[in-house]
């Protein structure tokens, strides 16, 4: 396989990124990730051992810095910006927001200055496109979640978590889409806006405390806890899935440039999940929790408000991992943690 030239992966010992880095290594690229230190990326650096002659890491320190990755983006053919400074558990809503734009145009900024870039991918988010409706409604890419940025606005520091969070991918994807329309760079740019995610890391926690991320709570179930409530709006999409996006838009600069790509496979309540791994782990550890919590055939979305995240299924010609086969494979790779 010829070398198709280097990616830059931020953040690489990510969860998405890793598995994103590990895609793109298969592809034929070589890939330059970014880590806040090389100790953080050993584990990462460790399971990609077998692309050691392709795949090295440089430290960004501190990724909201000015000209954090000025040296990083030198030499590569594209960027996957992964690397992500906010979380749903924040409560300081203004730092949160202005730091996402800083970080996406500190990227950008980096990339225009070096000749070597064609094509930049953002990861952002299902949370900058889906907000609250009245009546029936179905979210494609052509919607913007303004409505989160107007709560932070109006509440401030009051502001609920997973508002301020929707406000920050919202706010950070318009940077990334403003820069392209003022700036006019050469390079080609394209979002990827999945739902929460699940699927098997390509890093294994070194121990059960050490589990962490949106795939825990299979990991919790399938230990014995106790089945979470019912979480808001349980849409979910394969990690391998976002990864093969990421890996599609750099392959296709030109087709996906200007794009947004939905990622939505499914939807599960913790409950289906509890359901699927209960069957498949016939020993009795896995808890009943609340049986009666229905969810439909297929695991669609009930209720009036539904997402086509069809598009990226239209351009790849594949269809999303499904949801049992990515609740299950996740659960296998946790099995050593039993």
């Amino acid at each position: 396989m010829s070398e198709k030239g280097t990616i830059l992966v931020t953040g690489v010992n990510g969860y998405i990124a890793a598995r994103t880095a590990e895609a793109l290594l298969k592809a034929g690229y070589r890939v330059r990730g970014t880590a806040r230190s090389f100790q953080s990326a050993e584990a990462t650096r460790a399971a990609l051992s077998e692309y050691s002659s392709r795949f090295d890491v440089v430290e960004v320190p501190d990724i909201t810095s000015p000209g954090a990755f000025d040296e990083a983006v030198k030499g590569v053919s594209g960027i996957a910006q992964l690397a992500s400074p906010v979380s749903l558990s924040f409560t300081k809503a203004e730092p949160v927001i202005n730091t996402a734009k800083a970080v996406v145009r500190g990227v950008l900024e980096s990339a225009v200055k070096e000749p070597s870039v064609k094509t930049v991918v953002l990861m952002s988010s299902n949370a900058a496109i889906r907000s609250k409706k009245d009546g029936p409604y179905t979210f494609t890419e052509k919607d913007w979640n303004h409505q989160a940025e107007e709560m932070v606005r109006k509440l401030g520091d009051n502001t609920p978590g997973p508002v301020i969070y929707g406000a920050s991918k919202a706010a950070s994807e318009k940077e990334f889409w403003k820069f392209k329309e003022e700036r006019k760079p050469t390079f080609t740019m394209a979002s990827i806006n999945p739902s929460f995610v699940h699927g098997p890391p390509l890093v294994i926690p070194s121990s059960p405390d050490a589990v962490s991320g949106t795939a825990g709570f299979i990991f919790a179930v399938l230990s014995g806890r106790d089945v979470p409530a019912a979480m808001a709006n349980p849409w979910w999409v394969d990690v391998r899935d976002v990864a093969r996006l990421v890996t599609f838009c750099l392959d296709n600069p030109t087709v996906t440039d200007g794009e947004r790509y939905l990622l939505i496979a499914a939807y599960g309540p913790q409950q289906a999940a509890a359901d699927i791994l209960r069957k498949a782990y016939p020993q009795g550890k896995v808890k009943e929790g609340n049986p009666s919590e229905e969810y439909l055939p297929g695991f669609k979305s009930p209720g009036d408000q539904q997402f086509d995240a069809s598009k990226a299924v239209k351009a790849t010609s594949i269809e999303y991992i499904p949801y049992e086969q990515s609740v299950l494979d996740t659960a296998k790779s946790f099995e050593p943690l039993l």
